[in-house]
């Protein structure tokens, strides 16, 4: 099942900022979605994962209009890792993977088995099961970049939308975390994710002939 948006423009301060925007991530791939710093990238992910409506355009699910899904159906298909998600309360890093387990069964019910394997799992995947007893507040930038992707994977979702999640990492944890999401295009899930650095997007293209993908959208 893909995602397609058609036509859509946002606006910002009363300033069109993204102009008639055509864009599908269908399962399987792994879609560039590349522009400057200011481009308007962060603000058309919002509208892709349904946070934001369109002034114009449409975002469709499988054929159904994205925004009439209830929230709670959305957040089990879609995933959103955000650039910068930081919090003032004393969370480790397990705790915020667990919240990405909260689509499927409430806020405060506890753990099960399967919760439990799929925390395991997205922590190792991330590469963030090192510092899972950590406090969140104490970790570096691109270490809450890897505890981010973490609990958008801990949720299971079809579609993985991702605003920078390169930031704050070197280039070699920047191809690894493209690799990452390669391998989860490869599993059949749905990727989109911004970047504002061509060569970035460039350099994994070449390097991962054979990864599926879609060719880069600009933004």
């Amino acid at each position: 099942m893909s995602l397609t948006a058609s036509g859509v423009s946002v606006s910002a301060a009363g300033r069109l900022i993204v102009d008639g925007v055509d864009v599908t991530v269908a399962p399987g791939t792994v879609t560039a979605l590349i522009g400057p710093n200011g481009a308007g990238k962060s603000s058309l992910i919002r509208i892709l994962a349904g946070i934001s409506r369109p002034v114009d355009g449409r975002v469709l699910y499988d054929d159904s209009d994205w925004n009439a899904i209830p929230r709670r159906d959305r957040a089990r298909i879609a995933a959103l890792v955000e650039q910068d998600s930081s919090t003032e309360l004393a969370i480790t890093v397990r705790e915020v993977v667990a919240l990405g387990r909260t689509p499927h069964h409430g806020l405060l019910s506890g753990e099960n088995p399967a919760d439990r394997v799929a925390i395991d799992e997205a922590l190792d995947t991330a590469g963030a099961a090192a510092f899972a007893s950590r406090d969140y507040s104490t970790l570096s930038g691109g270490e809450r970049q890897r505890v981010q992707l973490a609990r958008a994977l801990a949720q299971q979702p079809r579609l993985l939308l991702l605003d920078e999640p390169t930031n704050h990492l070197d280039v070699s944890a920047q191809l690894e975390v493209l690799g990452v999401l390669g391998g989860l295009a490869a599993e059949g899930i749905a990727v989109l994710t911004a970047l504002h650095d061509l060569n970035l997007a460039a350099a994994y293209y070449s390097a991962e002939g054979s990864s599926p993908r879609a060719p880069p959208a600009r933004c």
